[in-house]
């Protein structure tokens, strides 16, 4: 397998971003949900911890893959289907990215508007004052993006169903 993308298909950089990325916010998220119901507690801190550092690390990883991306042209398009089928999946790859980048920046400045200070990875900061009104705000954005994205990420894998089993242009084999 070839570390770059092909005209056929992706590289092994390009796919281990998308199935690194898939798997983790697979596990964030619900993660995240069941943050919500927790009573405050030592648990929860140390809970709330790991779901921060590995959002912070999506971040990175979101960010690391999008320079990927521009860097290593995607493969050609499979024939459209319908007008708009084009338009449809880049959309929906850019909302994607959109709402990965919302729901982390969010959830950061909401920690941050606590008063807490993060670790993020390379440095560490935290606000000399707190805004507990705009820690709410970022907190009411960071769930309805997560709302979004699961939306998105619905939409994205009915549309590789699809793709493989309906219309089977294998679109499926060029990230696996």
């Amino acid at each position: 397998m070839k570390l770059f993308n092909s005209q056929s298909e992706y590289g092994l950089l390009a796919k281990l971003f998308h199935w690194v990325t898939f798997i983790v916010l697979i596990a964030q998220v619900p993660f995240g949900f069941y943050l919500v119901g927790l009573e405050f507690s030592d648990e929860r801190i140390d809970l709330e911890n790991i779901h921060i550092l590995v959002g912070i690390t999506v971040f990175y990883v979101t960010l690391f893959r999008l320079i990927w991306k521009f860097l290593n042209p995607s493969p050609f398009e499979t024939k459209s289907f319908f007008k708009g089928q084009v338009f449809i999946g880049k959309a929906n790859h850019f909302l994607l990215y959109l709402t990965i980048f919302t729901i982390t920046i969010s959830g950061i400045l909401k920690k941050l508007y606590m008063g807490e200070r993060l670790n993020f990875i390379f440095f560490k900061y935290g606000f000399e004052k707190d805004n507990f009104v705009l820690a709410d705000a970022y907190y009411e954005v960071h769930i309805y993006a997560n709302y979004l994205l699961i939306a998105l990420v619905t939409l994205h894998i009915l549309a590789v169903i699809v793709h493989h089993l309906i219309f089977k242009d294998k679109i499926l084999n060029k990230i696996t």
